[in-house]
């Protein structure tokens, strides 16, 4: 397992965010040299976890349990033989592109050692926005990618540190409670009743999915 690129966004103006500004940072290229991961502090006040990566839209993006975003090179190459066309690594908006790890399926609380100093554990799986379909210039791609349901993970940084393109990716716990970030995708998407499942994972789920979760086993008198 292998981290084939780090990819960094910067700020610019676009027609397709509603973000109040007007800007985005989802253009995400990859770039040389180590980058500085840290935990950036509460959703709402900052962004992105990686040094000198954009986040614009602080409502829906960012924070600490949204600290990283990783995608699969696997799923690109799937998504680019559907779409017909080339899509390279950073396209998703994603800070990490994999190789041999299968992202969507990665537990919650599941905790990835890249390098030799970063460790993150992944809180949920990523929803699509008008953004992410404006940027990839595919008509219906919110409603597409959902039915996939190949949604990538967010990640919460545990252990700071540099990472680089190259570095090894060592998964060094692995819960037990099934609950992937697929799982956790569709229970807050297209699949309500998969919702009470999520509890299994505790707080190593993405607080507002949690939240979600127990609101729905309260209302249904659980």
């Amino acid at each position: 397992m292998e981290l084939l690129s780090v990819n960094l966004g910067r700020a610019r103006a676009v027609a397709y965010t509603d973000q109040k500004d007007g800007v985005t940072g989802i253009d995400k290229r990859p770039v040389d040299g180590a980058v500085r991961v840290a935990a950036p502090g509460p959703k709402g006040t900052t962004g992105s976890g990686l040094a000198g990566d954009a986040v614009c839209d602080l409502r829906h993006h960012g924070g600490d349990d949204q600290a990283v975003y990783a995608y699969a090179r696997e799923d690109l190459d799937t998504w680019g033989e559907e779409l017909g066309r080339p899509l390279p690594n950073g396209c998703f908006g994603e800070n990490l592109t994999t190789n041999g790890l299968n992202v969507s399926d990665a537990l919650i609380g599941e905790r990835w050692r890249i390098g030799s100093e970063v460790v993150l554990e992944v809180t949920s799986g990523r929803i699509p926005c008008r953004t992410f379909q404006g940027h990839l210039g595919e008509r219906g791609w919110v409603k597409r990618f959902t039915r996939k349901g190949a949604s990538g993970a967010y990640l919460r940084v545990i252990e700071p540190g540099e990472i680089r393109a190259g570095d090894p990716i060592e998964i060094v716990h692995r819960p037990e409670h099934g609950v992937t970030a697929a799982m956790e995708f569709r229970a807050v998407t297209t699949e309500r009743e998969l919702l009470p499942r999520l509890l299994a994972a505790g707080e190593a789920l993405h607080p507002e999915a949690l939240a979600q979760a127990r609101k729905y086993v309260a209302a249904q008198g659980g």
